[in-house]
């Protein structure tokens, strides 16, 4: 994965930290260096991406839910609430971008794996 891709996401990921304390960003795994890993590293890598996944999913839905009480103070009129909601949605689509590049750098990371461990 590109770093300063990688750095890009952790930033907004910890930055919506700091605005939704009620919901825990996961931390993003590295992919594994296919050219080089082993069988067991690169299982590890598919364990520690599926484990990713899933709580990102949790702190997406955590989201959504803060989402929900923000946008109706909004449109009650609090101006705080929807600056809120704007970091709540920053928050989220940062989610799903580190997401999708986690995903692909473990499938170039299978690639390279494959490349290297010919059958």
């Amino acid at each position: 994965m590109n770093f300063l891709r990688t750095s890009t996401f952790i930033a907004l990921l910890a930055g919506a930290t700091l605005v939704n304390a009620a919901c825990d960003t996961p931390a993003v795994p590295s992919a594994p260096d296919g050219s080089t890993a082993t069988l067991d590293e690169m299982i590890a890598g598919q364990q520690a991406v599926k484990a990713f996944q899933a709580e990102a999913q949790e702190y997406r839905i955590c989201l959504d839910e803060e989402m929900l009480i923000s946008k109706a103070a909004a449109g009650e009129g609090d101006s705080e609430a929807k600056e809120d909601y704007k970091a709540q949605t920053d928050a989220y689509n940062a989610s799903v971008s580190a997401e999708e590049s986690v995903a692909g750098a473990f499938n170039s990371a299978i690639g390279a794996y494959k490349a290297a461990n010919p059958k």
